[in-house]
């Protein structure tokens, strides 16, 4: 087993049961999470009873880097492969203020959106936390202290929603001291909107949620992303105006852009009385076209527009732009082969 599969409370269990004090957790998650060992060995101030024993029980495992491939603007596209031969995506994303690793949370996607590459992936498996956390963990491995992951995203492959009970393990061993230690504030979950779960997280975690929106009407997202025939807009917004939000966050949607079909005036204005009464920014996204792909990225013009219109009536917006584009590590490009990792 994966010690990464448990928690500070699950290997203080494991520790007490064995005769060992339970302080020592501590110890070695530090060893684990802030020093990145991957050898009980090297855990010097532990006991080397206690390392064979480990070595007994669990194991240290990684992923394998298949490809790591470098895009002009600096983006990262590194292809994990697991123990069972499935593969996932990870994607680093350096800025000027912060360095964003976007992490997948299952092998694949079955909520079908018509606009991801993800989406094409089966069959589709729920990636264990420790499979999580083992791409920031393999990803630091990679990247010198100076350039160390800032942020990290759950926008890679997979509704991280779908895979509720390992993705609150995973954030939890993200921002304790005793893992990662990141901060709350620097950890974002993506979703199509899965209702039920959306104010569960936000009642469990502090991370801040992202809302993929993509269309003003019913009829155009139940063709874009059938989730939307489970939980359609009305549904969707009047979870959103109940969700603990605290006083200083907003609700972030995701709105990807696509020529002649969802960026009209007319959806600019329906968009801003969908988020009426909300503390709410929108991140606009242009399209990013993948092999077999039906759609073409609304122009730039258009976008600005659309934003110009959405500023106008209050709502902050903006035009995230897209990076990675042309190693197909871009938003909505994630498919795990090799050929588009290539």
């Amino acid at each position: 087993m994966d010690i990464k599969e448990l928690t500070k409370d699950e290997l203080e269990s494991w520790l007490t049961e064995q005769g060992h004090k339970p302080f020592r957790a501590r110890q070695i998650l530090k060893w684990l999470y802030q020093k990145r060992m991957d050898t009980f060995a090297a855990m010097s101030d532990v006991s080397v009873a206690l390392r064979e024993m480990l070595e007994q029980h669990f194991a240290i495992q990684r992923l394998t880097c298949t490809q790591q491939t470098s895009a002009a603007d600096g983006t990262e596209k590194y292809l994990f492969t697991l123990a069972d031969g499935r593969r996932i995506e990870s994607v680093f994303i350096p800025s000027e203020k912060r360095r964003t690793l976007c992490v997948s949370s299952q092998a694949g996607c079955a909520m079908g959106c018509q606009f991801c590459a993800t989406a094409q992936v089966r069959p589709v498996r729920d990636l264990t936390a420790g499979e999580m956390v083992s791409q920031i963990w393999e990803v630091q491995q990679r990247r010198p202290a100076q350039d160390a992951i800032t942020n990290v995203v759950f926008m890679g492959m997979g509704e991280p929603l779908a895979n509720y009970a390992q993705l609150v393990k995973a954030l939890t061993i993200l921002t304790q001291a005793w893992g990662f230690d990141f901060s709350p504030r620097r950890v974002t979950v993506s979703t199509v909107g899965l209702v039920p779960a959306m104010e569960r997280l936000l009642q469990d975690t502090n991370v801040n949620l992202t809302v993929s929106l993509t269309a003003t009407t019913d009829t155009l997202r139940d063709e874009l992303m059938p989730v939307n025939r489970r939980y359609p807009l009305a549904v969707l917004f009047e979870a959103c105006r109940t969700l603990p939000i605290a006083p200083r966050k907003r609700l972030t949607f995701a709105y990807t852009m696509f020529d002649g079909i969802n960026d009209s005036d007319a959806d600019a204005k329906r968009l801003v009385a969908l988020l009426h009464g909300l503390r709410a920014k929108v991140n606009l996204i242009p399209f990013n076209p993948y092999p077999g792909a039906a759609f073409r990225s609304s122009p730039r013009v258009r976008m600005q527009r659309f934003r110009q219109i959405l500023l106008d009536r209050g709502v902050h917006a903006t035009i995230r732009e897209s990076r990675g584009q042309d190693v197909q590590a871009a938003c909505g490009q994630l498919a795990a082969s090799v050929e588009h990792a290539a």
